[in-house]
């Protein structure tokens, strides 16, 4: 692969709305090599898979290396489900979901994930593994407020957030444990809010075992929030902090999958960042997948980390390590050239 074609794999970029020959244009130009539908989509599995499909094509060895995409929707459930209409069930909030038997929520996970899969789509921007507080919910915008949580403790959370991967995994989904370390003592939602504090999460808290529980089940993604955690690190947001990356999640938890951002496009908690500096702050500081819903601000973020890789040979290693990690998981998915080799 090409250096920018290297770089391109680190972005997962939303096209809610966007023709192919928009998609197809971003592709060409910045090479990107996964795709979010960041909007709510009601055509069914049918037209979807039609429209994904039409996605895959644009994999071109010129344009990512022939290294196929992950294409991703955020489908929780209840208030989150981005993907509805003929072939799709209407899947209940997690809290609902958390009112199920482990085993029979994995079923259902089972059959959402082939759902998925009809539809073209192989990565799910869920479950989240956030725990909220038994009485709080009310006051936990991003969360609570939207039932998003499978429950009020850590161990209901663990065990019907690993039923959901283990369901969704069966069904070939890859799945994306979020928001690490957690936005279930936070107030405001940080897709609309700047500043969002949690001053309570440390760098043990008991609340982090619903993660730990996804990373010992397996799950390839965890998704890290765009908060500031004054116990673990009051200098940065989660998204840009060594300690929350390098240090918990990936020395003292050992997740060795990709580590994937919150959106870094069009969120307001990083507004007051300019977008080249988010990008490469989130790499430095131990990521590996910029999600962006917006194309524009991907472009300069893709701009900024090519400079920054050309200047910068200890910058260019941490790209190419996480560009490894991420062909890694797509090699688990079936989504490189080259076949995987029998084990």
């Amino acid at each position: 692969m090409t250096e920018a074609q290297r770089v391109g794999q680190l972005f997962l970029v939303g096209i809610a709305g966007d023709p192919v020959s928009d998609v197809a244009q971003a592709v060409a130009a910045y090479h990107f090599g996964s795709l979010l539908s960041a909007g709510n989509l009601t055509a069914g599995a049918a037209g979807l898979q039609q429209l994904t499909s039409a996605y895959q094509s644009l994999a071109s060895a010129r344009a990512t290396g022939g290294v196929r995409f992950f294409i991703a929707a955020n489908q929780e459930g209840g208030e989150v489900q981005s993907l509805r209409g003929p072939g799709f069930s209407a899947i209940p909030s997690a809290l609902s979901q958390g009112s199920l038997s482990p085993s029979v929520l994995e079923q259902q996970a089972a059959l959402w994930g082939r759902e998925l899969r009809s539809a073209g789509f192989n990565l799910n921007l869920a479950p989240v593994m956030d725990v909220v507080p038994a009485g709080t919910a009310d006051q936990n915008q991003p969360i609570g407020a939207l039932e998003r949580e499978f429950g009020y403790s850590p161990a209901t959370v663990a065990a019907h957030g690993v039923a959901f991967i283990q369901g969704m995994q069966e069904a070939g989904v890859a799945t994306t444990a979020k928001h690490f370390p957690g936005l279930g003592r936070v107030r405001g939602n940080t897709d609309f809010t700047a500043g969002v504090v949690d001053s309570t999460t440390g760098p043990h808290d008991p609340y982090l075992g619903s993660f730990q529980g996804a990373i010992d089940a397996g799950v390839p993604f965890v998704m890290v929030a765009l908060a500031t955690y004054t116990r673990i690190d009051a200098r940065h947001l989660a998204v840009f902090s060594p300690e929350v990356m390098r240090v918990i999640l990936r020395q003292q938890m050992h997740f060795n999958g990709v580590i994937v951002s919150d959106d870094l496009g069009a969120a307001t908690a990083v507004a007051g960042v300019s977008p080249g500096a988010r990008g490469i702050d989130f790499l430095a500081a131990g990521g590996d997948l910029i999600t962006s819903q917006s194309l524009p601000a991907a472009a300069a973020m893709d701009s900024a980390i090519l400079a920054r890789v050309s200047a910068d040979s200890a910058f260019r290693a941490l790209v190419n390590s996480a560009v490894m990690r991420i062909l890694s998981a797509k090699q688990a998915y079936g989504l490189l050239p080259c076949p995987r080799r029998p084990a």
